[in-house]
C-alpha cells in the first residue's frame, strides 16, 4: 500500500520547527495554534511517530522529528520550485538578450536550449548585432543581457573569458598571401580598427576590399577566397578555416566576452539567464 506525506502536515511541521513552538508557528502560517497543532497530530499519525517531544517547559524535536526534518525541508523546497516556475508570474514575460554575431555560436544555442527548459514560459529575444550597437541598446535599457567584445570592460560589466583574435580565411585559399591584403570587415566591427593598426605595425599594406552591414556576407565573401577576416578563438564561421600564415601575418591582441545585465534585473529568470551564460562560458575556457 502506496503512503504518502502530505505537504501541508509537513509545511506546519517545519514552521513549528522553525519557530520553536506551535504558537509562532500559527502566526507565520497565518492560522489559529489548534489549526497548527492539529496539523502536527495528523502528521504523527500518519507515521505513527512522535515528532514533537512535548515532555519539557520547550518544544524539542523527537529523534524521529530531527530526521524528518531534512526530508521535509528537501520536499517542500521541491514543491515550491516546480509550482513556482510553472505558473508564477515571476517566471512569464520576455527576457531580451543581445550578442554580437560573432559569438553567438558555439555558446548561445545550449543556452538558450537549458534556459528553455527551466523556464518553458518566459520569452526570449535575441538581438544579434554589433557591440557597439549593443551597448547603445542597453545603455538605453532596451536589453535585460548584452554580452559584448572588448579590448577593456565597462562600468557593470564583467569579463567572461579572454580570447585571442585570430586570422581566417577561405579552406585552401589563398588571399591572405595577398599583398596588400585584401580585407573583409562590416563597417561598425569593433576589431577592425585594431586589426589595421596592428598590420601598419608590421609594415604590411592593406586594402577594404569587402564592405558590408551583413557578418553573413562578409562570411561568404571569404569562403569565397576574396579576402580574410578575423574572428575570436573558437568561433569561426563554417565554410572558413583558420590562417596557417607561419608568421607572415602579424599575431593580434586578445580580446575580452563581457557580459551586462540591468541593474536591478526586473525578472529572476534574467538573473538566471545570466547565470546560465557565465556556467556555460567557464565550461568553455575549461576545456
Amino acid at each position: 500500500m502506496t503512503r504518502n506525506l502530505d505537504l501541508t502536515t509537513l509545511r506546519s511541521f517545519v514552521a513549528v520547527a522553525d519557530a520553536g513552538g506551535v504558537t509562532r508557528a500559527a502566526g507565520f502560517l497565518n492560522l489559529t495554534q489548534s489549526a497548527v497543532s492539529m496539523q502536527i497530530k495528523r502528521l504523527e499519525d500518519s507515521l505513527q511517530l512522535e515528532v514533537l517531544d512535548r515532555s519539557g517547559r520547550r518544544m524539542a524535536l523527537t529523534a524521529a522529528g530531527e530526521q524528518l526534518l531534512g526530508y521535509a525541508r528537501r520536499m517542500l523546497a521541491l514543491n515550491d520550485e516546480a509550482f513556482g516556475r510553472l505558473t508564477h508570474d515571476a517566471f512569464e514575460g520576455e527576457v531580451v538578450l543581445g550578442v554580437p554575431h560573432d559569438i553567438v555560436y558555439p555558446v548561445i544555442p545550449q543556452v538558450l536550449h537549458r534556459f528553455n527548459v527551466d523556464y518553458p514560459k518566459m520569452k526570449v529575444t535575441l538581438l544579434s548585432s554589433f557591440t557597439k550597437t549593443l551597448l547603445a541598446q542597453f545603455g538605453r535599457g532596451e536589453c535585460d543581457i548584452i554580452l559584448t567584445t572588448e579590448d577593456g570592460v565597462g562600468m557593470g560589466g564583467e569579463t567572461l573569458v579572454e580570447l585571442p583574435l585570430v586570422w581566417i580565411g577561405a579552406a585552401g585559399g589563398h588571399a591572405w598571401k595577398t599583398r596588400p591584403l585584401r580585407l573583409a570587415f562590416a563597417r561598425d566591427c569593433i576589431f577592425r580598427q585594431g586589426v589595421q593598426a596592428a598590420l601598419d605595425a608590421a609594415g604590411i599594406g592593406w586594402e577594404m576590399a569587402v564592405e558590408s552591414d551583413s557578418t553573413r556576407a562578409i562570411e561568404a565573401c571569404v569562403s569565397a577566397d576574396l579576402a580574410v577576416h578575423t574572428v575570436l578563438a573558437g568561433s569561426e564561421p563554417p565554410y572558413v578555416e583558420r590562417v596557417q600564415h607561419g608568421g607572415s601575418l602579424p599575431d593580434l591582441a586578445r580580446q575580452k566576452v563581457n557580459l551586462y545585465v540591468a541593474d536591478p534585473a526586473h525578472s529572476p529568470a534574467v538573473t538566471a539567464l545570466a547565470g546560465l551564460i557565465r556556467g556555460a562560458y567557464a565550461r568553455q575556457s575549461a576545456v
